[in-house]
């Protein structure tokens, strides 16, 4: 017996090489489904969460790589992919037991960008 079909609206997938600005908002409206309330509610969630890991990883905790995963897979849900990349760099150079101060350094640049888009982008909401 054939199962019914139903007609969904096609969504674009991310693309492969995001845009060139600390945020991908394409990206966010697209994890968001277009709802301007929730992407504001999640890029302030993200905004303060980047800043409070940022400073608990300065002090390189036992749960470093815990921490920069976390950020890594925050950073990837809302499109703030230069923040992923410099997480996952800092991860790798955890893992290998390396000195973390220039992917640290990386990072904090990174997620300073990223705070400096959102807050443009809340201020014009």
């Amino acid at each position: 017996m054939p199962l019914p079909l139903e007609r969904i609206e096609w969504m674009p997938s991310p693309p492969l090489a995001p845009g060139g600005g600390p945020i991908d908002f394409d990206h966010l409206q697209r994890m968001t489904l277009g709802d301007a309330g929730i992407e504001q509610e999640v890029l302030t969630m993200f905004s303060a969460q980047s800043l409070q890991l940022v400073h608990t990883l300065a002090a390189t905790p036992a749960d470093a790589s815990a921490l920069t995963h976390t950020l890594k897979g925050s950073a990837r849900a809302i499109g703030a992919f230069a923040v992923a990349d410099a997480a996952a760099r800092l991860e790798a150079v955890i893992a290998r037991g390396s000195d973390v101060s220039a992917a640290l350094a990386e990072l904090c640049e990174a997620v300073a960008q990223a705070r400096e888009a959102i807050e443009a982008a809340l201020h014009r909401s």
